[in-house]
């Protein structure tokens, strides 16, 4: 046997060995490790940090003392509010408004179809309008604040609070607050129940004993104005706070606001009494002792048991977020050395607990969540891909399934759209409360691109669970919906392409909606809908529907010019026109929310990419454009930008030390961002179905030794 040969049958001994030894399991995450070494911590009043506990359907926001005592305040920073998904008010209709008052005709295939908008009309009509776009709004269920006083009985001010500490706990999901007042001190906790709209809260202090702290309930009207705290203290006539006491340390306050009520219940530990000291405020003061504890539940009607004690609540909080985080999906960037990782880490790691407190809820939230309202409280169904679709890729389907089942409770509304507007199938509103009526709006009633956002979320469970139970349980709104896309789209004369006509607006908002025409994100929107649609009924055994097939195959390819995808068809000026580079850069979504589609040419959508990054208008854009573009960037792998464009130096990409997604003095947080944000991480390492790329949103450069656990490939 030559030399050669003898080496070639060591070599194949030694690959033999090492193929048999077992092998090396990958080390497993300290998760406590991860998520603890991004608890927030607090030095120093900072009313754009104040801290929420939460469960999903009700949140309480509290300031540096860990109650809402300084609220005023914080009014202009990141709100102290007390709000829940069932807690609305409705001001009461005098003037007998019908919803159609606002409707604007528009002329579609030869009909005249009605929108609900806000027109340029006047008198009653304009009042209807306004009605039914500030009706119903979500209300602040009330402020829980310490009643702290000096030694010589004045109030304590802000500037009063010295040497304070305060720390968002994350594994557990409590809010633990220490502070002096005139060297005295003061340790309050507080949690939110897991399963009951309720805070659960333990203060201790000397001052207890001295009569100089106390905890007061303040309950304000309504108010419907499209930003705003949500608090009116001054309308005192307006509406009802009335003490029922339960009990030795049990007390109702029933509320009416109008024709809307709901129960404030308390039980406290501990000898104190519960007093109106003026109308809408309530006082509970401590007879005896340091400290005091007290469980305080909202709810539209509450019973006469006893609430859940303070430790009890402790409890079923440490349980309860020990089982969130160890089954949720994780990534450790603790080992990388880019300089960028730390932030990243950070980022999705209070994104993960702020969406699970404002947006796990039984419907889809508002933008501001459970703290203070955008757009009167209500939600943007075309946001909620922004806020939920983010939940299967990181373990959590089980919170999709509460908000899907939510859209079934107004299919007759988006049904009733469809019909009066001379479409087949369902068309979901835009900006709703919890009864699903489409609010007025001259933007939200024409855009289009919420409406396959039923079905993305439908197989994300579906993919998380494959089972006769899910396409069953969904195919119905799954099937409507897919039967209002194929009948929006258009043919031409020819019947051998289908378009996208106006009126609509697409996701982009600047373009007019009376010309535009083949946005490209909603083109493959469009065709990724039905698709899947087509994969529903195959499974369920059923024959494909032929109308959906052809508009499927058919739909418009995104329109080009000068090697560059186009905002709309036809527009030119889509990179020289200033007006045209703002708002959302959603040509990226193309590619990046939806999977490459065989009409979309990859080194176009490239080449469209870096003039997006170039050439945009980045102050105008929003804070989930940065993933947006980011996710464009890591399916086309170019990590680099990838990286560049979810941490772009920009405002509306800031995130505040509580994970708050800042974008301006009016909108303070803003979820979608977080949401958003966490869809892009679990792009950037798990990839997508077909990707075998490892870690395809991350630089191969030695700085990104990224780990993760428990993440679902994207489609």
């Amino acid at each position: 046997m030559n030399h050669c040969g003898s080496k070639l049958i060591l070599l194949l001994i030694a690959l033999a060995f090492v193929a048999c030894q077992p092998a090396k399991k990958a080390e497993k995450i300290d998760r406590l490790a991860l998520v603890s070494r991004n608890n927030v911590v607090l030095e120093q009043p900072d009313t754009l940090a104040s801290l929420s506990v939460g469960n999903g359907n009700f949140a309480f926001t509290a300031d540096i003392t860990g109650l809402q005592t300084f609220y005023k305040e914080y009014e202009r920073g990141v709100t102290l509010g007390t709000q829940s998904n069932w807690g609305w008010h409705t001001f009461p209709n005098t003037e007998n408004f019908n919803i159609m008052q606002s409707a604007a005709y528009s002329d579609y295939r030869g009909r005249k179809v009605p929108y609900l908008a806000q027109n340029a009309k006047s008198g009653k009509d304009a009042e209807a309008t306004n009605y039914f776009r500030e009706n119903p709004q979500r209300l602040q269920l009330g402020v829980i604040r310490l009643l702290l006083k000096k030694a010589d009985g004045s109030e304590v001010k802000l500037a009063d609070i010295q040497q304070p500490k305060q720390q968002l706990n994350l594994w557990e999901g409590r809010i633990k607050s220490e502070f002096q007042v005139e060297g005295q001190p003061v340790k309050v906790e507080v949690f939110a129940h897991q399963q009951k709209d309720m805070v659960s809260a333990k203060i201790s202090s000397p001052l207890i004993e001295k009569g100089q702290l106390k905890v007061e309930w303040i309950f304000p009207y309504a108010v419907p104005v499209n930003t705003h705290s949500g608090y009116d203290f001054a309308s005192v006539d307006k509406h009802e706070s009335k003490l029922k006491i339960a009990g030795e340390n049990s007390a109702k306050i029933l509320r009416t606001l109008d024709n809307d009520r709901y129960q404030v219940k308390m039980d406290w530990a501990g000898q104190a009494e519960l007093q109106e000291t003026e109308k809408h405020h309530f006082v509970l003061s401590p007879k005896a002792g340091n400290s005091i504890e007290f469980s305080c539940l909202f709810a539209p009607e509450t019973n006469d048991e006893k609430l859940p004690t303070f430790a009890e609540t402790e409890k079923e909080n440490l349980d309860g977020w020990k089982n969130f985080w160890e089954t949720s999906g994780v990534v450790d960037f603790s080992v990388c050395t880019d300089p960028r990782a730390k932030e990243l880490e950070r980022r999705f790691v209070l994104s993960q607990y702020l969406t699970k407190i404002q947006n796990s809820g039984n419907m889809p939230s508002q933008e501001t969540g459970l703290v203070y309202n955008s757009w009167y409280g209500k939600a943007h169904l075309e946001m909620h891909w922004w806020h939920s679709a983010h939940f299967a890729n990181w373990g959590h389907p089980e919170y999709l399934v509460k908000q899907l089942d939510w859209y079934q409770t107004i299919y007759h509304k988006a049904l009733e759209t469809a019909q009066m507007q001379g479409f087949k199938g369902v068309r979901w509103p835009k900006m709703v409360g919890p009864e699903g009526q489409n609010s007025p709006s001259g933007v939200g009633s024409y855009l289009i691109w919420q409406q396959p956002h039923f079905i993305y979320m439908a197989e994300q469970l579906y993919r998380s669970n494959p089972s006769p139970e899910i396409l069953n349980k969904y195919k119905d709104l799954v099937f409507a919906t897919a039967e209002f896309i194929a009948d929006f789209a258009v043919p031409d004369s020819s019947g051998q392409v289908y378009n996208l006509l106006p009126p609509l607006i697409p996701a982009q908002e600047h373009w007019k909606r009376e010309t535009t025409m083949n946005p490209p994100f909603e083109l493959a929107y469009w065709h990724w809908g039905l698709t899947i649609a087509q994969q529903w009924r195959n499974r369920l055994n059923l024959q494909p529907d032929p109308l959906w097939e052809d508009v499927r195959n058919k739909i418009a390819a995104p329109d080009q010019e000068n090697g560059l995808y186009l905002g709309i068809a036809g527009a030119s000026d889509s990179y020289t026109d200033p007006r045209a580079i703002t708002d959302h850069p959603m040509v990226t979504g193309t590619v990046g929310i939806l999977p490459m589609w065989d009409k979309v040419d990859a080194e176009v959508m490239r080449a469209t990419l870096k003039k997006v990054m170039s050439n945009w208008d980045w102050p105008t854009t929003w804070g989930w454009d940065y993933p947006m573009v980011a996710m464009c960037a890591t399916r086309l792998i170019e990590p680099e930008i990838a990286l560049e464009a979810l941490l772009k130096d920009v405002q509306k990409n800031t995130y505040l030390k509580n994970g708050h997604n800042y974008q301006s003095p009016r909108l303070r947080i803003y979820l979608p961002g977080n949401g958003g944000f966490l869809k892009t991480i679990s792009l950037m390492c798990a990839g997508w179905e077909g990707c075998t790329v490892e870690n395809p949103g991350f630089p191969k450069d030695g700085k990104w030794n990224v780990k993760w656990e428990g993440l679902m490939k994207d489609f």
